[in-house]
């Protein structure tokens, strides 16, 4: 599976039946990334939900990642680990590659620092994250990165970018044009009233298949849709 597309990034819920509730739904909706984040929970706890969010990843073929914690996603078996700046085992991103090994993904938050991209990209990181991209609810006070720096990022170091923070409906095709591979979205799709049709919208943007028969008018062309259409078109 190609380091593209959708990536639901979870809530900070301490409810595992209502997270799996959440996140099924936006894997039936064709989300292939699941990154389990969860600031507020126990360890116990955690620990819980990422082997909740394995299990329905892997019945829907999707990847997880794990937020944060790198010995978490070897403990559970998932599919990687993403790490900010503090995150690393030993603050080493190049300890944190040995430790999940070169079948698990890392993926490295980056901000606006192209400087980072570079650091991560030589320690063997499979993705880079940039953002906030816009105002973002999630982290109010986090800082902004220009569009420009996906392009930049992608030409410099031929990696698959991510891009995180703010990112809606109406602004996600102009991220994806500025380069972006991946989409990290937590309020705009879990806060949706479908969540199942607004990850299908986003998951439209990378499959064209879905697009023209979005456009074509059918079933597929949920008001989330359509939105992005009409943003695109």
């Amino acid at each position: 599976m190609k380091l593209r597309g959708l990536c639901a990034v979870t809530l900070d819920d301490p409810l595992l039946p209502r997270l799996s509730a959440l996140v099924k739904a936006a894997l039936d909706g064709g989300t292939p990334f699941v990154q389990y984040r969860n600031k507020m929970a126990s360890r116990p706890l955690r620990r819980a939900q990422a082997a909740e969010m394995l299990r329905i990843c892997r019945a829907s073929g999707a990847r997880l990642i794990i937020n944060d914690d790198v010995w978490l996603a070897v403990e559970i078996g998932a599919d990687g680990a993403h790490l900010g700046r503090d995150d690393a085992p030993g603050g080493s991103l190049a300890t944190a590659r040995d430790a999940l090994g070169p079948q698990r993904i890392l993926g490295v938050s980056c901000y606006n620092e192209i400087d980072r991209g570079a650091e991560a990209a030589a320690a063997g990181a499979d993705y880079l994250a940039f953002g906030s991209m816009f105002p973002s609810r999630t982290k109010p006070g986090a800082v902004r990165a220009p569009l420009e720096l996906l392009g930049e990022a992608r030409r410099r170091f031929g990696l698959p970018v991510a891009a995180i923070g703010g990112i809606t409906a109406d602004n996600a095709a102009q991220v994806i044009a500025a380069g972006a591979d991946m989409l990290a979205v937590v309020s705009d799709l879990f806060d949706a009233m479908n969540i199942r049709a607004k990850a299908e919208a986003y998951q439209a943007l990378f499959n064209h298949g879905l697009r023209d028969k979005a456009l074509a008018g059918s079933a597929i062309a949920s008001p989330e849709t359509s939105a992005i259409y009409r943003a695109i078109s």
